[in-house]
């Protein structure tokens, strides 16, 4: 399929779905791929998932900021594997963070999960290959797929949010289980990152008291 730009794909899921059309017109344009000082390379954004993995955003942003000051802001799986554990700790790591961040370090380095040139493989094998690491599930590995390499059409059915903000934007009593969300995402294919980019704003509008 042709590459389509995030907001052509918006705009043709807006003309199909006035839920979404009216999700747009308060939410303004979808942003997927990060971009200046957010943009990392693929071991760095996985290290900062990891990182803030059941964190609140603060304190999550702390212990990846002083993880990232180990290595100048710039960690590689070699510098990664050089520093003695105790610092990756010391920077707030819990053990299960950093035995993830040592795995993912051990396995790029290794090339059991090389990252050079992984956006040219499809979504479904990248995940496949990100989840063999420890602490690399299924959400981790679509969020790396959307924010990372920009993909369109990703559609994370565990993600609380995606569902709650489904439920508020369609005016459902429930939130979907996760069955139930994908049958519904199909009705956006081949776009589906750019519905999820929405269904979180909607579950932010509705808190606020900002949903139509």
């Amino acid at each position: 399929m042709p590459r389509v730009s995030v907001a052509a794909a918006t705009a043709e899921l807006a003309d199909r779905d006035p839920v979404i059309a009216k999700l747009v017109d308060a939410a303004g344009p979808a942003k997927l791929k990060r971009s200046g000082k957010e943009r990392r390379d693929h071991f760095g954004a996985l290290t900062r998932s990891i990182a803030y993995q059941q964190l609140a955003g603060k304190a999550a942003a702390a212990i990846h900021g002083r993880f990232e000051a180990l290595f100048d802001g710039h960690p590689t799986p070699e510098a990664v594997l050089a520093i003695p554990e105790e610092r990756l700790r010391g920077a707030g790591l819990s053990a299960a963070k950093t035995a993830s961040i040592l795995d993912l370090a051990t396995k790029v380095e290794s090339g059991v999960v090389p990252l050079d040139g992984i956006q040219k493989l499809g979504d479904e094998e990248i995940i496949e290959r990100l989840s063999s690491v420890r602490g690399i599930g299924r959400w981790t590995a679509e969020m790396f797929l959307m924010f990372q390499l920009g993909r369109i059409d990703v559609w994370p059915v565990d993600d609380l949010g995606v569902r709650a903000g489904y439920a508020a934007a369609y005016r459902l009593k429930e939130m979907p289980k996760p069955k139930e969300l994908a049958a519904y995402g199909e009705a956006f294919r081949p776009y589906r990152s750019i519905a999820a980019w929405y269904m979180w704003q909607a579950i932010h509008m509705a808190r606020a008291g900002e949903l139509l």
